[in-house]
């Protein structure tokens, strides 16, 4: 989403971190660029005019003009402003109001916007994460086929919905579903309210007879960030008329410039709450704007990328393979689990996405040829070995490399690779486990003290994420990329002897 932005700007401050010293010149220079970058990625003009006047006051005292690095003060400032823009000065993000079972949360937006898909998201998000017992509810009387679809989203997502009855009208719906939630048990009733193509007195009435019907506890505005600025003035709208408590922006996976995310919080004052990054009904992330500032400014996020190998791990399988791995033993098995989790935990672009310093690199990769085909490519290969062949690949000769890489469709030369980079990984993860290292990232990744994985991994705290973000750092990694190129099945950086693996011959 924020890819044209991050190259514009990583660009900027690299000219800037070049120099030695700094005039307010060469500020007022870098702000201009910043500025023109803003706007191409569809900031509105009054927000990129205030965010740069603000980085400008701050960026052209004294302290930054004779500091040490004043190239990097000033990217340490555009940090710092643009998370105040993302997230306001005031920013109480926390969890959702939802102490009064059964809690309303009113979902609204335009339709089109994903606000159906959105709701089930959310109420699988509550249920699995937060533990809620959570009954949905279409208020959508006008859309075809509008409640059968939030119906059989829910029977997907394990999720209670309101049974329908045809002909009701949609406050009538909501009173029938928050009566039904408080006799049920419920701690969350969700309603779909309808929507229009524009904004109309229709739809505005309708939502605001709910409202006034149900008093939700959250009133959730779903709008599509590929609308850019279009999206802001649905929230202004939606926020002069309803009042909503904060923002959903979906479609965040997608090739949109990412101005409505920057300029949605500070023209509204309402927090963005939640981001939707793909079709699945798991993907849906809290927004944390220090996170966001950093991926756009380069430096990464990789308490994120900490997290979701924590979402994608199984606890015993990593105590199993680390166990493994401090023994030296490293066999294709393992490699393939190692592949598997790069996969689940968004590919290579999503994972160099959140490590620092690797914007870059994914232009490279792409250029050699390198994506998730490559990894997928890898996969076949190694399910075409036998049982005794994935256990003891050293065997592999001649007759044999040529039967398995006709298994999977490809050259034995692509098999010869993936095996010298078995190789190096195993040779790697003895060094490891010699040292310590590995088990220090585990202990900081799943709890202080390093005395074994505890089998719940809620609560977890973001210092001991840290930790294991520095102990990944101090591992060896090919390809200058530093970093374990699998944590239990983890899948953390490029694994060496992976450049070249998808050129053309």
């Amino acid at each position: 989403m924020f890819e044209s932005l991050s190259e514009r700007l990583s660009g900027v401050f690299e000219r800037l971190t070049k120099q030695g010293a700094l005039s307010e010149d060469d500020v007022a220079t870098a702000l201009r660029e910043v500025r023109v970058a803003l706007l191409e990625a569809d900031v509105s003009l009054p927000v990129a005019r205030d965010f740069v006047k603000a980085v400008q006051a701050k960026a052209t005292g004294q302290a930054v003009m004779k500091s040490v690095t004043p190239g990097q003060q000033v990217v340490k400032i555009v940090h710092d402003e643009l998370v105040h823009f993302l997230a306001g000065d005031t920013e109480a993000r926390g969890e959702l109001k939802i102490d009064n079972p059964p809690a309303p949360i009113l979902m609204v937006g335009l339709q089109g916007s994903g606000k159906t898909t959105t709701t089930g998201k959310l109420a699988k998000r509550l249920t699995e994460k937060n533990g809620k017992r959570v009954l949905m509810a279409s208020l959508d009387v006008n859309r075809p086929a509008a409640m059968e679809q939030l119906e059989i989203l829910g029977r997907q997502i394990g999720v209670d919905t309101l049974p329908i009855v045809k002909g009701q009208k949609p406050v009538d719906i909501a009173k029938r579903a928050k009566q039904q939630a408080t006799f049920g048990g419920y701690d969350v009733v969700m309603l779909d309210t309808a929507g229009r193509l524009s904004i109309d007195d229709e739809l505005m009435a309708e939502v605001e007879a709910v409202r006034d019907a149900v008093n939700p506890r959250e009133t959730l505005l779903v709008v599509d960030g590929l609308t850019g600025q279009d999206a802001v003035h649905t929230a202004e709208n939606f926020d002069s008329r309803i009042g909503i408590s904060g923002v959903i922006l979906t479609r965040m996976d997608g090739d949109g410039r990412g101005g409505a995310a920057l300029s949605m919080r500070f023209v509204t004052g309402k927090p963005i709450r939640f981001v939707g990054l793909g079709e699945k009904m798991d993907a849906l992330e809290e927004f944390h704007p220090e996170r966001v500032a950093g991926r756009i400014l380069g430096m990464g996020d990789i308490v994120s990328l900490v997290e979701k190998a924590q979402a994608t791990l199984e606890v015993e399988q990593a105590e199993r393979m680390m166990k493994r791995f401090q023994k030296g033993q490293f066999n294709m098995n393992d490699m393939k689990a190692q592949l598997d989790q790069m996969l689940r935990m968004g590919g290579m672009e999503g994972i160099m996405g959140m490590m620092p310093g690797m914007g870059k690199m994914k232009a490279q990769a792409a250029e050699a040829g390198f994506d998730d085909k490559v990894l997928r490519r890898q996969i076949a290969m190694i399910n075409s070995m036998t049982k005794k062949e994935r256990a003891a690949p050293q065997i592999l000769q001649a007759s044999r490399k040529k039967r398995i890489a006709s298994g999977a469709g490809l050259e034995v030369s692509e098999l010869n690779r993936l095996l010298k980079m078995h190789r190096q990984m195993s040779d790697m993860m003895k060094k490891m486990g010699k040292t310590g290292m590995l088990k220090q990232a585990m202990s900081g990744m799943f709890g202080k003290g390093g005395g074994g994985l505890p089998k719940d991994l809620a609560g977890i705290d973001p210092a001991d994420m840290e930790k294991a973000a520095k102990a990944l750092g101090k591992m060896p990694g090919g390809g200058g990329m530093g970093g374990l190129p699998g944590l239990g099945g983890g899948g953390l950086s490029l694994p060496p002897g992976l450049s070249g693996f998808g050129k053309k011959k």
